[in-house]
């Protein structure tokens, strides 16, 4: 079997699929990763399935040698790559022979780069899912020097795709909403959320909530001071504890919550929100 062997992680580099849906009644979330277009087009390049296990790495760092010849493909944050240290780029197959290394460098603009490998990786399956959830323990666990990562037999019968289009990088993030469940506990949810200015990303944000500064969210007088008993969350709910500054929860997301959800981010907006660093402006939009 194929192989790939760690030389180094990076700054943080999970095994990631489309993670494990169907596990929340027993408190068990979907995790997978955070930006699914950008594993799904790494996977096609390949021609693996979409839901083929790959890497994602937080913003750059990894080095891995084939350990027999592999295809891969690298989309996502964009930065700087190179095989046998011959530059490379993203959103193309790439083919590395027996012992050639890969290593990607730091992501110039994005946060998250995908590695995806012809046949997936083999890592063992935890609740029908591969990937990492570090909180719960589940999957394999951050990478490390020294680490080996089994790759399964490549599918016969899906054609490699040659490229696909590596778009520029837009100047402004742009996060589509809709009125959450608890929209009617503030004075206009979705209006001010998408008010003029914006917010910032911060320092807080990981795989579980992209955590924003900016203008706070206000109650009605009537829901001021009101608690909320627990429900259920999803990737995207924007919740809002009490200083009023929205957190959008992603897909490490705890199961359940107890602040007021004022509005959800769909799919497409979750993978832009992937890819935002701590200090980015983002503005929400109506969706």
């Amino acid at each position: 079997m194929t192989r790939l062997q760690v030389l180094a992680p990076g700054m943080q580099t999970l095994v990631q699929d489309l993670g494990r849906p169907g596990w929340a009644h027993v408190g068990v979330g979907r995790s997978g990763a955070a930006d699914v277009e950008a594993l799904r087009l790494a996977n096609r390049l390949v021609a693996n399935p979409e839901d083929a296990a790959g890497l994602e790495v937080l913003l750059g760092g990894l080095e891995v040698r084939a350990e027999g010849p592999v295809t891969v493909a690298l989309t996502g944050a964009h930065g700087p790559a190179w095989v046998e240290g011959v530059p490379v780029g993203h959103g193309a197959v790439l083919e590395l022979p027996a012992g050639a290394v890969l290593r990607v460098g730091l992501a110039a603009r994005g946060l998250r780069t995908y590695v995806a490998v012809r046949g997936g990786l083999a890592t063992a399956r935890e609740l029908g899912s591969r990937s990492s959830e570090l909180h719960a323990g589940l999957g394999h666990a951050a990478l490390a020097a020294g680490d080996v990562l089994p790759v399964g037999p490549a599918p016969v019968d899906l054609p490699v795709v040659d490229l696909a289009p590596v778009p520029p990088w837009p100047d402004e993030v742009v996060v589509p909403l809709l009125p959450g469940p608890h929209a009617d506990w503030f004075d206009d949810a979705v209006a001010a959320l998408t008010a003029p200015g914006g917010y910032r990303v911060t320092p807080a944000t990981d795989r579980v909530a992209v955590r924003l500064d900016g203008p706070p969210l206000r109650r009605t007088p009537e829901n001021a001071g009101r608690e909320l008993a627990p429900i259920g969350l999803v990737p995207g709910a924007v919740q809002i504890p009490p200083d009023g500054m929205p957190i959008v929860f992603g897909p490490d997301h705890p199961v359940t919550g107890g602040y007021p959800v004022a509005a959800v981010v769909g799919r497409a907006g979750m993978a832009a929100l992937a890819q935002v660093r701590p200090g980015d402006p983002i503005r929400f939009a109506r969706g």
